[in-house]
């Protein structure tokens, strides 16, 4: 399903990661992937509210959780800085489909990482 919000469609997701030598890109590629099957979900179910929107997002946190491992297996972690970058990125796709008093916490709540 191609997504449709333009905002989201021109976004260049995990950009930073994708700067840094010590995250390996095929591995971001992993990560892109997740955020962009989180925005066709957004945008095929349409959640009503924050609450609904945290469902989705928890459903993309636990697919981080798991890629995480991949990170190792490849000599990387999702360290930090990391850890930050991919929140931001949640943030903004909270924000891109209208959700801008989501909460960064939330977002990523059963995060391991």
């Amino acid at each position: 399903m191609p997504i449709t919000n333009l905002q989201v469609a021109g976004h260049a997701f995990l950009r930073s990661m994708y700067d840094d030598s010590y995250f390996p890109g095929h591995v971001v590629d992993q990560g892109k992937a997740i955020l962009l099957r989180l925005c066709e979900r957004v945008e095929a179910e349409r959640p009503s509210d924050l609450e609904s929107l945290y469902v989705l997002t928890q459903a993309a946190t636990e697919e981080f959780n798991l890629l995480d491992r991949e990170f190792v297996a490849a000599g990387s972690e999702i360290e930090t800085v990391a850890r930050e970058w991919i929140c931001e990125e949640f943030c903004f796709v909270g924000s891109a489909y209208g959700f801008t008093d989501a909460d960064a916490e939330e977002l990523t709540a059963g995060r391991d990482w």
